[in-house]
């Protein structure tokens, strides 16, 4: 399986607020207290699965193992989907690696 993130951990952003509307959760940075309604985000059933997973710390490994058994695709398409979607997420501030986690690794 795909390395390019290893065992390292993530979390959803506790910068964002999220809602569940109409079977797609929306995503909404916050920025300065305040919603960034120009940056709404949209997930459909993947997307949504994988941020409710996010709630707690999760490896790409161990969210590729649930989008390959939910959807019932390869496991390895799966990782370097799961890994591509996690990285644009991270790119732009929706999740980020666990403080503790961070720490614990330096």
């Amino acid at each position: 399986m795909s390395d390019t993130f290893g065992n390292e951990k993530f979390i959803r952003s506790q910068s964002v607020v999220a809602r569940v509307v109409a079977g797609e959760t929306l995503i909404v940075p916050i920025r300065g207290k305040v919603g960034d309604l120009a940056s709404i985000y949209s997930f459909n059933g993947t997307g949504t699965l994988i941020w409710k997973l996010l709630e707690s710390p999760t490896t790409i490994s161990q969210l590729a193992v649930a989008v390959a058994t939910e959807y019932d695709v390869d496991p390895l398409q799966a990782e370097c989907d799961v890994a591509s979607f996690v990285g644009e997420m991270k790119a732009v501030g929706l999740v980020e690696v666990p403080a503790s986690v961070a720490m614990a690794g330096d």
